[in-house]
C-alpha cells in the first residue's frame, strides 16, 4: 500500500513481526460490514458513482462468502484482516481499489473492533443474564433451606442459603451494569476519522454511523484514533466479574470439603484423582477460580500499553486486542460453566445445622431479645458474651443449657426466649428489609425476576 514512498519491499522479518492475522482474522465479518457502509456512503455521496459502489459491494459480498466457505487463506505478507479482504476484493473487483478512499486503516480498525467487540459483549451480556435467572432459580430451591453465615471464616448468623444465592445476584447484577456501561462506551462510530484528522472529501459519517447501528459518530477525530478506553471499560467489568466469581467459587469449594460439607456439588461437574479412589475434586470452581489473575491481568496490559503513549494513533495499539480477545472467550467460557454447575448444586441441610449447634450463633438473637426486654446493648452483649465463654470453658452448646442454668447467668432470660433459641426460628425472626428472614427472601426473589 505504501510503496508510493518505500524504495524497497518490507522485509520478511519486519512482515512477520509486525502481522496482527493471528489476533485480527477473527474479525473479518465485521471488518466486510465498515466496509460495506463505506461504500454506500462513497456511492450516494458523489465521492464515487452508485452504480461503482454497488459493484464493490458485491465484490466484497464474493469476499465474505469466499471467507466463509474455507476457500481465503489469508497472506501474512498483506499484514492484517483488512489489507488481505482488500486485496482479494481488488482481485474480484479492480474498481475495489476505489474502496479506501476517504478512509485510514486508522479509523478503520477501530470501528470493525467496535462492531465486533459490540457484539461478543451483548452475547456476555445475555449469558450473564443466565447466570443470574440460574442464582435467581436457586434462591426459590433453596429458600427454606438454613445454613451458617460467616464472617472472618467463623460461623456468625444462621442465615437462609437462599439469602446466600441472591447475594450473589446482586454482585452479579452490579456485573450486569458495568458490561452496560462498557457497551454504552463503545456506542460511537469512528468511521469517517480518517488517519487522524478526518478528510477533504464530503464524507456523510452520520450516514456510515447509523448504517453500522452507532447512535452517533465520535465527536474528535483525533480522539477517535487514540481511545481505547471503551476497552478499559470492558476490563473493569471483567475483572471484577472475575472477582465475585472467584470468591463465590472460594465458599463452594470450601463449603463442599468434608469439614464443611453442607454444600453438595455435582459430580459431573467434579473429577477424581489418579492415586486417590475416594476424592471428588471442584475442579471446575478451582480453574475459574485461577483465571481471575488472568483476566486483571489483561487489563493492566492495556493500562501500561496506554500510559505513554503520544496522540494519536502508535503501533503499541494493536497490541491492545490479543489480551482483549483472550479475556472475552475466558469471561464467556466461565459465565457458560458456572451457571451449569450452579443450577446443579445442592445443599445438605442436617450437616449445616450440626455445625450451627456446634457454635454460639444465637448469641446475637439472646442480646436482641434482652434489649427487647429493657436491658442496653451494651449491657446484653457482654452478658452473652460471658456466657458463650462459659460454655466454651466447659465444651456445651447453647441448646445444652437449662432454663434455669440461662436465669443463673442471665436473670432477665424467660421461657419465652427460650422458644426463640432455632436456627430456624432465628432467621424466620429476621424480617427487616433486605434480612436473610424467609418472607423477606422471597420478596427479594419476586424484585430480583423484575429486574431481569
Amino acid at each position: 500500500m505504501w510503496h508510493g514512498r518505500f524504495k524497497a519491499d518490507t522485509a520478511k522479518t519486519v512482515q512477520a513481526f509486525t502481522q496482527s492475522l493471528d489476533i485480527d482474522w477473527r474479525m473479518y465479518e465485521a471488518d466486510i460490514q465498515g466496509s460495506v457502509a463505506h461504500a454506500k456512503m462513497l456511492g450516494k455521496t458523489g465521492i464515487i458513482p452508485p452504480a461503482e459502489a454497488d459493484k464493490i459491494i458485491s465484490g466484497l459480498m464474493a469476499v465474505l462468502g469466499e471467507i466463509q466457505a474455507g476457500k481465503f487463506t489469508p497472506s501474512e505478507s498483506l499484514e492484517d484482516v483488512h489489507m488481505n479482504i482488500e486485496a482479494r476484493l481488488t482481485e474480484i473487483e479492480p474498481l475495489g481499489a476505489k474502496l479506501h478512499t476517504a478512509r485510514s486503516r486508522n479509523d478503520q480498525v477501530a470501528t470493525t473492533t467496535r462492531i465486533y467487540l459490540r457484539t461478543r459483549l451483548n452475547a456476555l451480556r445475555e449469558n450473564l443474564r443466565e447466570l443470574l435467572r440460574v442464582l435467581v432459580s436457586n434462591a426459590e430451591r433453596h429458600t427454606d433451606i438454613i445454613i451458617p453465615g460467616y464472617t472472618h471464616m467463623q460461623q456468625a448468623q444462621p442465615i437462609s442459603l437462599g439469602h446466600y444465592w441472591l447475594a450473589w445476584f446482586e454482585a452479579f447484577n452490579r456485573d450486569k451494569s458495568r458490561l452496560n456501561f462498557a457497551l454504552d462506551a463503545l456506542d460511537e462510530c469512528p468511521l469517517g476519522a480518517g488517519a487522524l484528522a478526518g478528510s477533504t472529501l464530503p464524507v456523510d459519517r452520520m450516514m456510515t454511523s447509523e448504517l453500522l447501528g452507532f447512535s452517533q459518530p465520535t465527536r474528535n477525530s483525533l480522539d477517535t484514533v487514540a481511545n481505547r478506553d471503551y476497552m478499559t471499560d470492558y476490563h473493569y467489568f471483567a475483572s471484577v466479574f472475575m472477582i465475585h466469581v472467584s470468591r463465590l467459587c472460594n465458599d463452594l469449594i470450601t463449603w463442599n470439603s468434608q469439614e464443611f460439607g453442607f454444600i453438595v456439588l455435582p459430580d459431573e461437574f467434579c473429577t477424581g484423582s489418579s492415586m486417590m479412589p475416594q476424592k471428588k475434586n471442584p475442579d471446575v470452581l478451582e480453574l475459574a477460580r485461577g483465571k481471575t489473575g488472568q483476566i486483571i491481568g489483561h487489563m493492566l496490559d492495556l493500562l501500561v500499553n496506554l500510559k505513554g503513549l503520544p496522540m494519536t494513533y502508535n503501533r503499541d495499539l494493536q497490541e491492545d486486542k490479543r489480551g482483549l480477545w483472550e479475556s472475552l472467550d475466558t469471561v464467556e467460557a466461565v459465565m457458560k460453566i458456572l451457571a451449569e454447575l450452579l443450577s446443579r448444586v445442592e445443599a445438605d441441610e442436617k450437616l449445616a445445622l450440626a455445625g450451627l449447634e456446634k457454635g454460639y450463633s444465637l448469641a446475637t438473637d439472646v442480646a436482641e431479645y434482652l434489649v427487647m426486654k429493657g436491658v442496653p446493648f451494651h449491657e446484653a452483649h457482654m452478658k452473652a458474651g460471658r456466657l458463650v465463654g462459659w460454655c466454651v470453658e466447659r465444651g456445651i452448646a447453647f441448646s445444652d443449657l437449662t432454663l434455669e442454668q440461662w436465669q443463673e447467668h442471665i436473670p432477665e432470660v424467660d421461657s419465652a426466649m427460650m422458644g426463640i433459641l432455632s436456627a430456624r426460628e432465628s432467621v424466620r425472626r429476621r424480617n427487616t428489609y433486605g434480612g436473610t428472614g424467609f418472607e423477606q427472601v422471597r420478596n427479594q426473589i419476586e424484585e430480583a425476576k423484575s429486574r431481569l
